[in-house]
């Protein structure tokens, strides 16, 4: 298909954005085209402020405005429990559901020796530095149900317990309203091993 120039040129960045291919680059693009230019303006302006200010807390990592992110701002956490997530993009999930009430430390990625991300590469030193202070009894360690996930809450696990800190991880298992024939067998598994009593 031809486009002009500056239109291709909208299509190719839009394109570069994770999860849109060709036809919901041009969906995008054709809207921004119909759109009227304050609308699009809007958009660009939104764009230009995040980049210019959010950057990552000094204390978790998370996204932030200020120095520190609102969570690590709060007094009505409680700074003895930190859940450790790999992006920034884990925490939002976890405070919809309004039980955890802890700080977090993003760890910048997970463990991937095939695509060269070692111990080095995530922000595991700074976390060890947080429970340096023994202030912290609890770490829950929240990392992705894959692979690296797995593999980087077992380095973690093995890093932390001579602390003397209290190590967790959420249990897996069942969603609500799923049924047991359609389960795999390991989420069902997971489900079994952490059952808890009634």
């Amino acid at each position: 298909m031809y486009a002009a120039p500056s239109i291709q040129k909208l299509l190719d960045e839009l394109e570069r954005l994770p999860g849109i291919g060709p036809k919901s680059a041009q969906r995008i693009a054709y809207w921004i085209l119909n759109t009227d230019k304050a609308t699009a303006l809007r958009l660009s302006e939104a764009i230009a402020e995040v980049k210019d200010q959010v950057h990552f807390c000094r204390q978790c990592f998370n996204y932030a405005e200020d120095d520190l992110c609102e969570i690590c701002r709060s007094s009505r956490r409680d700074p003895g429990i930190i859940c450790v997530v790999s992006e920034p993009r884990d925490i939002p999930p976890i405070e919809r559901t309004a039980v955890f009430s802890g700080l977090y430390h993003v760890l910048g990625g997970a463990l991937s020796p095939m695509e060269g991300i070692g111990p080095d590469n995530l922000r595991i030193a700074e976390l060890m530095k947080r429970l340096a202070s023994g202030e912290v009894t609890e770490v829950v360690l929240a990392t992705n149900p894959n692979v690296e996930g797995e593999t980087t809450a077992a380095y973690l696990a093995r890093l932390i317990k001579p602390l003397g800190v209290n190590v967790t991880r959420p249990a897996s298992g069942l969603p609500v309203g799923g049924d047991l024939e359609f389960a795999d067998e390991v989420t069902l598994g997971r489900a079994i091993e952490a059952r808890r009593p009634l």
